[in-house]
């Protein structure tokens, strides 16, 4: 794609050309998976689809066989706050992975507080992801730098070494 902006070339015109457009979708791909790998981005989307059913069930207006069915209850308040701090700590475990501490305790105990307070949180499944979510969160630690520390044997290794040329000395 950015072969595209910066060739000034068109979608349109790429389309015509299925071998630039596969080329661009392979390095979008691999774009893509690199900036996820940084990120808590599990953790983020289950969060996010955490607020969906807390958001939607409250509003929802359904019909089974021309009969409404209605979950609109005193609820739909407190199912708006949750739900929408819910998709923000979804935007924000993606976003600022440093947050993700933050995030990860404030989405368990949101979708804990969602089941009394949001028609079972969103019928099982805001609580549901809300938990897995948080729990991705708190235990998803940031990748390690490319350069590695010394490994145990090495330091070994070293340390014989400078045993080795002090004690001939003696």
């Amino acid at each position: 794609m950015t072969a595209l902006i910066r060739t000034g070339r068109t979608i349109a015109a790429a389309l015509r050309n299925p071998r630039e457009l596969s080329a661009a979708a392979a390095e979008f791909r691999r774009r893509f998976r690199a900036w996820r790998g940084g990120r808590p981005f599990w953790a983020g989307l289950f969060t996010f689809a955490a607020g969906l059913p807390i958001l939607y069930w409250p509003y929802a207006r359904l019909d089974l066989a021309g009969i409404p069915l209605a979950l609109s209850t005193t609820s739909g308040a407190g199912a708006l706050v949750i739900g929408i701090l819910l998709l923000v700590l979804g935007v924000t475990l993606c976003c600022r992975p440093h947050l993700r501490v933050f995030s990860g305790i404030a989405t368990l105990l949101l979708a804990i507080v969602s089941f009394p307070v949001a028609n079972f949180g969103g019928l099982f499944l805001g609580v549901a992801c809300g938990l897995v979510g948080g729990s991705l969160a708190c235990a998803w630690l940031p990748p390690e730098a490319e350069a590695a520390p010394a490994t145990r044997a090495d330091r070994t290794a070293t340390a014989v070494t400078a045993t080795e040329g002090t004690s001939g000395d003696r």
